[in-house]
């Protein structure tokens, strides 16, 4: 699914069901970050765009202070009111590049499938500037790609997106290569200790419930309402004349810098 700039607001139409459709990250992802900054009552946190709150719940649970910064206003009310039961949970609503913390004062700052709706210099140059010295950064993103054993369906529904998204990309599966490539760019801003990690799952639909998730794609939202709805109900109909069933494949990168 190709990132459309300046889609942002998009998200926050669909508040609820994005906190629902959208998928956490696997908890091998969260030991590799403790492992890296040992996280607890006394730290503090940031957590750049929330969304659904779909990365913060095991963060949370170490009892550090967190701070989420999320430029959708709903989605924002949704997690205060996900997480109402942790005093050490709040939100500020808006963009982190203008949001204002204090420099040198967080132990950990994560973004979680949200940091590239941030221009990379002014992200990555405001993230050293919040981080202690020896704080660490962690960005990490789901990659959903192709259903590999159903033969046919992906061909099948890419005939219904050159009509309601014509020109849309196919992207090719997450690479260790673009990882890679993704983590090394906190080299331009003084990080060190640069790692980083892939993890693969698997996730299967329904119909129904795949065209949901569909509904919280930026792109897709977009589409206007009318065409949104044909687009969706063909794309279900689709997967149905496959079985009723669709696969998706995820890598998901997790990139790790520290601040010396």
């Amino acid at each position: 699914m190709s990132i459309l700039k300046g889609l942002e607001w998009t998200f926050n139409t669909e508040a609820k069901k994005y906190e629902k459709m959208r998928p956490g990250y696997v908890g091998e992802l969260y030991n590799d970050i403790f492992d890296m900054m040992n996280i607890n009552k006394d730290s503090n946190v940031i957590e750049i765009g929330i969304g659904g709150g779909q990365a913060t719940l095991p963060v949370l649970k170490t009892g550090c202070n967190l701070i989420a910064v999320e430029y959708g206003e709903n989605l924002a009310q949704v997690c205060c009111e996900k997480f109402k039961d942790y005093s050490n949970f709040s939100a500020v609503v808006g963009k982190f590049e203008d949001a204002c913390f204090e420099k040198n004062s967080y132990d950990l700052i994560y973004s979680a499938s949200a940091f590239h709706w941030i221009p990379e210099d002014v992200g990555y140059q405001k993230v050293f500037n919040l981080l202690k010295s020896g704080g660490v950064f962690a960005r990490f993103a789901n990659h959903p790609f192709k259903d590999k054993g159903r033969n046919g369906l992906h061909e099948a529904m890419q005939e219904v997106y050159a009509v309601y998204l014509p020109g849309s990309l196919e992207p090719d599966e997450y690479s260790e290569q673009q990882a890679m490539d993704r983590a090394n760019i906190a080299n331009k801003y003084g990080f060190v200790d640069i790692s980083y990690k892939l993890y693969n799952r698997t996730r299967t639909f329904t119909s129904k419930e795949y065209i949901e998730l569909l509904g919280t794609y930026s792109d897709h939202i977009a589409i206007e309402e009318k065409n949104r709805k044909s687009f969706l109900s063909e794309i279900e109909a689709v997967i149905d004349s496959f079985g009723g069933q669709i696969t998706i494949y995820d890598t998901i990168d997790l990139q790790l810098a520290r601040k010396p």
